[in-house]
């Protein structure tokens, strides 16, 4: 018999579904800890009570697994929508700020307007017309955010391998943006790109 594999919980879905909230999307981002590359965030809409067996955070997926999902989530999902703010963008607002804004614009970008969001972390997302709950470590708690972090790492994963072709040095189709030592060693022998975060320490 095949290995079940662990999926994230529908838990608080059912409960906005079961008060009559019929489209609830989950929204994640991510790279915001890193020093080069936008923040790319996701939203999702997931069918009432369907599951799709897998979802759970996407750091605790390979990449394989993550692209096999993807398109999963592509085809069964209601929605789904991105958005993303550039490293000026970031560099004006800050990270925090940067992050609500590509958020923001995920749940925009849904082809059908949620009657509520799940949103990842402590902060909801500021003057968002839609009724949010927050939920702190929600990739792990929810099927419809980590169905969003998965979207959201895929896309942002394949444009920083896009990004490391058109500037070589710093590893990014490895390291994708954060702070390794291979970056910093890009940084130090090569200089800053216009894809590089200026407000961030870009010097160890």
């Amino acid at each position: 018999m095949a290995k079940r594999m662990k999926t994230a919980p529908l838990d608080l879905e059912q409960a906005h579904w079961q008060a009559g909230r019929q489209y609830v999307a989950g929204v994640d981002e991510v790279g915001r800890g890193c020093l080069a590359g936008p923040v790319v965030a996701a939203a999702v809409v997931l069918p009432w009570g369907h599951s799709i067996e897998g979802v759970r955070d996407s750091k605790t997926l390979s990449e394989a697994r993550r692209l096999a999902l993807v398109e999963r989530i592509q085809t069964e999902a209601l929605a789904t929508g991105v958005g993303m703010c550039s490293p000026a963008e970031i560099d004006e607002l800050n990270i925090l700020w940067a992050s609500m804004e590509a958020m923001r614009r995920a749940v925009l970008n849904l082809s059908i307007t949620p009657d509520a969001l799940l949103i990842d972390g402590n902060r909801a997302i500021p003057t968002a017309p839609w009724p949010q709950q927050t939920v702190v470590k929600g990739d792990a708690k929810s099927q419809s955010i980590a169905a969003a972090s998965i979207v959201a790492k895929t896309i942002r994963d394949a444009l920083m391998a896009d990004l490391d072709t058109a500037h070589p040095g710093y590893g990014w189709a490895r390291n994708v943006g954060y702070p390794t030592a291979e970056h910093y060693a890009g940084l130090a022998a090569h200089g800053p790109t216009v894809h590089h975060r200026q407000s961030f320490k870009l010097r160890r």
